[in-house]
């Protein structure tokens, strides 16, 4: 695999993350040379499910601004508040716009699902949200690590290795070893959204408006 250093990551946080998948992406991204950064809604110290505590170095409002080679979303019940921000959604359709590689585990598809992107998408999250991402136009498969071109799921923390490992390919626009899916082009990506454009147009059976999952515990 090519160096990574020079890439830039970043991590969206809120409390009650699982702490896991903060943790274990950061480590592995760290260890490969990617300047790894964490947003919060404030630069506070963030406490996981577990209690492990991590600072924010900027806000979501800034991170918005600027331009990322990755963006990771963390489960646990954070992104059932991050997917509430209007700087979560904004900052999640620009990467994704971007073409550049977009990554959730477990309830993170939440947020995902709230800015509308995994419409005709092939993705996974816990199985306890299948049907939020079914209602909100994905194709929900139920494995470890689900790449639709720059898309990057898993189900739960015992899925990440696999997902770290698809992290770290998609950083290098390789394919990840053992795993579905391709690395992402922005060519391919730009020819995806004009269908999905054109498939969101007013009709009799839609009016084109965005899909929010509903809110529900774990």
């Amino acid at each position: 695999m090519p160096s990574l250093t020079g890439k830039r990551a970043l991590i969206l946080i809120e409390d009650h993350f699982e702490d896991t998948e903060v943790l274990v992406p950061k480590s592995w991204l760290e260890d490969a040379g990617v300047e790894v950064h964490v947003a919060g809604r404030a630069t506070r110290v963030y406490k996981g499910k577990k209690g492990y505590e991590v600072p924010a170095d900027t806000t979501i409002a800034d991170a918005a601004q600027g331009s990322w080679d990755l963006v990771h979303v963390p489960g646990g019940f954070a992104p059932d508040k991050l997917r509430t921000y209007p700087e979560v959604l904004e900052l999640v359709t620009k990467q994704d716009e971007a073409g550049k590689p977009l990554a959730a585990i477990c309830h993170a598809g939440w947020v995902l699902a709230s800015a509308d992107l995994v419409r005709g998408r092939r993705v996974t999250s816990y199985f306890a949200i299948q049907d939020d991402m079914k209602n909100a136009g994905a194709e929900w498969v139920d494995e470890r690590c689900v790449v639709d071109d720059n898309l990057i799921t898993s189900r739960y923390p015992g899925d990440l290795p696999a997902y770290c490992r698809a992290l770290l390919a998609a950083l290098a626009g390789e394919r990840p070893e053992g795993e579905e899916g391709e690395p992402h082009a922005p060519e391919r990506s730009a020819q995806r959204k004009e269908k999905l454009k054109a498939a969101k147009r007013p009709g009799p059976k839609g009016d084109g408006r965005k899909v929010t999952a509903p809110s529900r515990g774990r």
